[in-house]
């Protein structure tokens, strides 16, 4: 069973993640200008993010614009946005969901698996932010690196990586990471509950082992046999020999389960 210092790593590993896909997601500083050659630069330069981009002058003061047009935008930079937003819904869906199902919180007290199971439906909502921010934070440094070294794109037009893209990949990481942990308790409460009906074959009620299949009589009725009678309440009636000359016996058994081995 997932222990709750476990769920707890996982759940602030999470929360983390969100934390700086959100940063990652506001900031513009995903591609920063490359300073190539020897002229004297004045300017520090421009960047450029999903929502706005950013002028640094020499005099210290950021001016910031944001992109008029959603549509004259390119069709990577529209999908980053798209994956970018869809990772931080998730990852609040699932701080939502693993709070309900972690052992150190009181909600859901007393569900026994299900509780379980929503701590683990929590972890695969932070799996799934992790990977969508993973997936625009890759495709921009790979954009970024080609551009680069690219013979054809002047020096003007080059970019470096920008601090933006290391924070989401961090971000990413922590989330897939805290998201595996919570996922944890998922997988391990559908295997207690497998085990638990092989272990009363198949779902069924656990009968009481001992009495060898002698049935035994609760209601404390009075039975008549061959002419010899015996209250029921805690005997039963054995036959012993063979034929119609056998004798009956009464044998005292443990009180308490009726023909059917239910209390």
């Amino acid at each position: 069973m997932a222990s709750a210092a476990l769920e707890l790593i996982g759940f602030f590993l999470g929360m983390l993640g969100l934390l700086g896909s959100l940063v990652s997601t506001v900031l513009p500083f995903w591609e920063n200008t490359a300073h190539i050659g020897s002229n004297i630069v004045t300017a520090s330069g421009s960047m450029k993010g999903l929502w706005m981009e950013c002028v640094h002058q020499s005099t210290g003061a950021l001016y910031c614009e944001t992109y008029n047009s959603i549509l004259a935008l390119s069709s990577d930079l529209q999908a980053s946005r798209a994956l970018m937003v869809i990772s931080l819904v998730l990852s609040t869906l699932g701080l939502v969901i693993a709070v309900l199902g972690m052992q150190c919180t009181v909600c859901l007290e007393g569900s026994g698996e299900l509780k379980k199971r929503v701590a683990g439906v929590g972890g695969c909502f932070f799996l799934s932010a992790g990977f969508m921010t993973l997936v625009p934070v890759s495709w921009t440094t790979n954009k970024v690196i080609q551009n680069f070294y690219s013979p054809t794109v002047p020096a003007t037009l080059k970019f470096e990586l920008g601090d933006c893209l290391y924070l989401g990949m961090v971000s990413a990481l922590l989330s897939m990471v805290g998201g595996g942990m919570l996922a944890v308790s998922l997988c391990e409460g559908k295997e207690g509950e497998g085990n638990r009906r092989r272990r009363y074959g198949g779902g069924g009620y656990p009968y009481p082992v001992g009495s060898g299949g002698v049935p035994v009589v609760r209601n404390p009725t009075t039975l008549q046999m061959g002419g010899i009678s015996a209250n029921s309440r805690g005997q039963t009636l054995i036959r012993s020999g063979s034929g119609s000359s056998g004798g009956v016996h009464v044998k005292p058994v443990a009180a308490g389960y009726d023909v059917t081995g239910y209390v």
